[in-house]
């Protein structure tokens, strides 16, 4: 202890303090017992009581004076009706802290946390813990019976613990690297250097942990918001704040009736096609984590019933009347202007104000060069787990790779979905194992002609999915999302509906080997609910106004 006056602050423990007649001195009592300690000097005692214990508490100070002359000792009368009352008990306590007249730096305040019900405990722990009261806090202990002096009234042991976790090196590091671990987990463990990035990603760990409001990515398509949610998930999960599954969303794949369905589900027989109950993608969350991607293209009927669901944490499937409850966090993403949007109608005011509470925009990897190489390493690694080989990289390959990566000559308009083609093309196609400057030449020669919108090289492979440019003026960028396989498909039903007058003469053609075989399938209803899958309808083929002209895309 250092050498200012010594206050203990503690409430008279009702039980534990009682005693009466020359016995009492064989008893445990810790508020005069504290008193008895050699090496415990306390100057003065502020003594918190209830009021029915006013007799108790003379008592209790007429023996402390006895035992320790120096000490003085304070009476105060708490009004307290219910001692198991925590907002009762905390708030007596509390208006007692903040008028008593603290002074720090000429007296050493300790708060007694052996006496008194749990509830004054746990007050006295949460007030000294928030500093309303400047103190340490002191615990005594009733002597063992291995103490020889226990028959004779042994005064017991005392602990004094200091909540100020600054003090405590070991403590404060074990937070310092929690914090950095989540950091590094958020990040892939991708060293990033852009000072912009890593100062956002702090933030996003600290509101991930501390946060349960929605969070809505905004960026450039490819530049890892659909990751991100994930990881934000998996560091949620791990610390034990999600219980629930992480359920994603790509927005843009609804569209019209079945959007309302996917997203907040509908009872048996709702409509046409309903044989059975759906519970949806939002029931699906509950307790988890709701991705919702490209949040910007759902329409405006199901803006407002996830406005409710978010706020009220309930909503009614399509066709009940029995609203259902979820309780889940809401990460949303897009690459769209929403305040353009709501400009425009197109989008909610009151749902983006619930939504923009924290807002990051996720750079492209074009404004982040300096972070291209750990990410090229990173990529490297991913391609030696998936393809099962141990993947190098020529030292001259690899300058090469990122002098044309981090120069202004490269636009990553893919982002972080281009470096991973490029690597994996790279990674696939090179002989024994070992990336050589020759194969990045050739890497570089197809990024190039797919950002200017050409032809890959003569000779290699196209990474450029056929149909890309048709596709994309239909799908706009959710046809990044596609697989390839789908890309063939949906390409050449595409350019058979741009050739077509209507939906039937599209069926006869791309079904013309069924009808020989005399399957007599609906060709028309077939080729509709394909094109659904994707958001399409007929309509959008006679948008062009000239046989044979693609219309409009129906996403930006």
């Amino acid at each position: 202890m250092d050498s200012r006056p010594i206050v203990v602050i503690g409430f008279l423990g009702s039980t534990l303090d009682a005693g009466h007649g020359a016995k009492r001195w064989s008893r445990w009592r810790p508020t005069v017992a504290m008193c008895q300690h050699d090496d415990l000097v306390i100057a003065r005692i502020e003594l918190l009581h209830h009021r029915v214990h006013t007799s108790l508490a003379q008592s209790v100070m007429e023996d402390i004076r006895s035992v320790s002359p120096e000490t003085e000792v304070r009476a105060h009368v708490l009004e307290i009706d219910d001692a198991w009352d925590l907002e009762q008990v905390y708030g007596a306590l509390h208006d007692f802290a903040k008028s008593y007249p603290f002074r720090p730096t000429r007296e050493d305040y300790l708060v007694h946390i052996t006496t008194g019900t749990h509830i004054a405990q746990i007050s006295s722990f949460l007030l000294t813990e928030a500093r309303y009261m400047p103190a340490r806090l002191l615990q005594t202990s009733p002597p063992t019976a291995a103490d020889p002096r226990r028959k004779q009234g042994s005064p017991g042991t005392y602990r004094i613990i200091d909540l100020d976790l600054s003090k405590y090196d070991r403590i404060a590091g074990r937070f310092q690297r929690e914090q950095e671990e989540g950091l590094t987990f958020l990040k892939a463990g991708i060293d990033t250097k852009n000072r912009a990035f890593n100062e956002m990603m702090e933030q996003i760990e600290r509101v991930a942990i501390h946060s349960k409001d929605p969070i809505l990515l905004t960026g450039p398509t490819g530049a890892g918001k659909s990751k991100l949610a994930r990881r934000i998930f998996e560091l949620k999960r791990a610390r034990r704040q999600v219980e629930g599954a992480f359920v994603d969303v790509n927005c843009a794949t609804l569209r019209g009736d079945s959007a309302m369905s996917a997203l907040f589900g509908h009872s048996k027989g709702a409509f046409t096609g309903a044989i059975q109950a759906r519970r949806g993608h939002l029931r699906q969350a509950d307790k988890g984590l709701l991705f919702l991607d490209e949040i910007g293209e759902l329409g405006l009927d199901e803006q407002a019933m996830l406005l409710r669901a978010i706020e009220e944490k309930v909503f009614f499937p399509v066709g009940s009347d029995q609203e259902v409850a979820s309780e889940f966090m809401l990460i949303a993403g897009t690459n769209r202007d929403l305040i353009a949007a709501v400009k425009a109608g197109q989008f909610r005011d009151d749902l983006l104000a619930r939504i923009n509470l924290w807002t990051y925009c996720l750079p492209g990897l074009a404004e982040r060069p300096e972070d291209i190489e750990p990410n090229l390493a990173f990529e490297l690694e991913a391609c030696r787990r998936s393809l099962g080989r141990n993947i190098t990289m020529t030292k001259e390959a690899r300058l090469r790779f990122l002098e044309f990566a981090q120069s202004a000559d490269a636009a990553w308009s893919g982002n972080f979905r281009d470096l991973n083609g490029a690597v994996r093309r790279m990674a696939t196609l090179c002989t024994a194992d070992r990336i050589s400057a020759k194969d990045v030449d050739e890497e570089l020669r197809r990024l190039k002609a797919s950002w200017a919108g050409g032809k890959p090289p003569r000779g290699a492979p196209s990474h450029v999915p056929p149909g890309s440019d048709r596709i994309r003026r239909y799908l706009g960028d959710s046809a990044d999302s596609l697989d390839r396989f789908d890309r063939v498909q949906l390409e050449e039903v595409l350019a058979i509906c741009e050739g077509s007058s209507s939906l039937a003469e599209a069926g006869k053609t791309l079904f013309a080997e069924s009808r020989r075989q005399k399957q007599n399938p609906n060709d028309s209803d077939r080729i509709r609910k394909y094109l659904a899958r994707f958001g399409l309808t007929w309509q959008d083929f006679r948008a062009g106004a000239v046989r044979g002209q693609p219309g409009p895309a129906r996403r930006s």
